[in-house]
């Protein structure tokens, strides 16, 4: 997802701003700079060290907690290793934003090395922590739709950084969902809600194909009654009721069932750590696994549970 969220930054920012970026993928970055040219200056650098002392804000997606942590946290090519070099020639004040769904404690064990780094800087620097995770997936990421979820202990960072999200998101939904870490709260109990709404939504469709019904006609039904949501109306687990939509494309493309069961799984947890009592989770997150382990849907996008259930036989 960040490759298509650091196209459209890079596309809408006027050419007065240079996007530096860094990706362990070469051939990412090849593309990138393919496809970018003549919209505005791109340079490459070798990790959040480097690009942390030439920008005033550094955006990273990562995938996993061990990811952020050696993003943020290697005492020799991480973030915050390089705000206090960059502290020690010259005033600064930097944003340091992570927008992928990472484990709560992985966001606060971030925020509190950089509050730790930012009481040691000299006076008149600053470094804030903001976690900012996205909803909307990778189609989102390409049109330029995504919802940002955003956690900030200072608040009066919020408008520069939803001047920067606006160019990757809808501006109307960039919210400031309250202290780091109240972002990656509000993103996993979505995503708690997408997954279990994803296999509702398939079982559903799936009763109606084994009844031989208009599936099409009764998406439109769903869609005009109770049981509308985000997977009937926007991304169907049916190929052919959303012509963009992963089920589509073979189920290429969306948000993969192992990162779907991750995030089920991150709802949980929370769930566990607050002491709120949940159901739903763990015959969806049975279901996940199960339709994981078989290679026929393994890797897919989520929806790919439609198929799971369409080939299974009734137990």
């Amino acid at each position: 997802m960040g490759w298509p969220m650091a196209f459209n930054l890079r596309s809408k920012l006027g050419p007065e701003k240079t996007i530096l970026i860094s990706d362990v993928s070469e051939d990412a970055i090849a593309r990138y700079l393919k496809e970018t040219e003549g919209k505005g200056p791109v340079k490459i650098v070798k990790n959040g060290f480097d690009a942390v002392q030439q920008a005033d804000m550094v955006v990273t997606m990562l995938p996993t907690s061990p990811a952020v942590k050696a993003v943020y946290l290697d005492p020799n090519t991480g973030i915050l290793a390089g705000v206090k070099k960059a502290a020690e020639t010259s005033k600064i004040n930097k944003i340091i934003m992570e927008c992928g769904t990472i484990e709560t404690a992985t966001i606060l064990s971030v925020n509190e090395a950089t509050n730790q780094t930012a009481s040691a800087l000299p006076s008149g620097s600053t470094v804030t922590f903001v976690d900012a995770p996205v909803s909307g997936g990778p189609m989102g990421a390409e049109a330029g739709t995504l919802t940002f979820m955003v956690g900030a202990n200072d608040k009066s960072v919020f408008p520069l950084v939803r001047d920067v999200l606006q160019h990757m998101g809808n501006k109307d939904g960039i919210f400031l969902c309250g202290d780091v870490g109240a972002g990656t709260a509000f993103k996993v109990i979505n995503n708690y809600l997408s997954a279990i709404t994803s296999l509702a939504a398939s079982e559903a469709m799936n009763i109606g194909a084994k009844m031989n019904l208009d599936l099409k006609l009764l998406t439109d039904v769903i869609n005009a009654s109770g049981g509308q949501c985000w997977v009937t109306s926007k991304s169907s687990p049916v190929p052919g009721i959303h012509a963009n939509a992963p089920a589509s494309r073979g189920y290429e493309g969306g948000f993969r069932i192992e990162l779907c069961k991750k995030v089920l799984q991150m709802g949980t947890d929370l769930g566990q750590m607050v002491g709120a009592r949940t159901i739903l989770d763990k015959p969806t997150l049975a279901a996940f696994e199960e339709a994981a382990a078989d290679p026929r849907y393994a890797g897919k996008d989520a929806r790919v549970v439609y198929k799971w259930l369409n080939e299974s036989e009734n137990k």
